[in-house]
This record gives C-alpha cells, structure tokens and sequence, in this order.
C-alpha cells in the first residue's frame, strides 16, 4: 500500500491535535473556574493582563507581515525592471 506523503503528514498532523485536544480543555476549565471565583476587580485585571500579553505577538506578526508585503513588492519591481 502506496500512501501519498502529503496524506501521511495530514493523517499524523490530525493525531497529534487529536492527542493534546484533552489538555486544552482541561486548561481553559480551569482557568475559567478560577477566573469566576475572583472578585469583580481581579476579572479585569485578567483580562487586562490577556490583552497585554496578546499585544507584542500581534504586533511583531503585523509587522513581519508587512516586512514581507513590502519585500515582496519591491522583488517585483526589481524583477519587471529586468
């Protein structure tokens, strides 16, 4: 039996998120228990602590993804020029 590599990467691709898929939502039972029990304030502060934490990887992947527009377009014109 001839099986495709392409296949073969998806099908471990989808045991391996089938594997861990318990893990994750162990943790958000978790952490949604614990954030209930907190007082009105400390709620805020979670989820202000979530939107700090969330704003450095937004925005070094923002600004890769306009490095690379920019490359890009550049690339091009380089390569129509020629």
């Amino acid at each position: 039996m001839n099986i495709s590599p392409k296949i073969r990467a998806i099908f471990v691709a989808a045991l391996l998120a089938l594997a861990v898929s318990p893990a994750f939502s162990q943790g958000c039972a978790m952490c949604n228990t614990n954030a209930k029990a907190t007082p009105k304030d400390a709620q805020r502060a979670i989820n202000r602590a979530i939107f700090v934490m969330l704003a450095p990887p937004v925005a070094i992947m923002v600004f890769g993804f306009g490095f690379a527009m920019r490359y890009g377009k550049r690339r091009d014109r380089e390569n129509d020029s020629e």
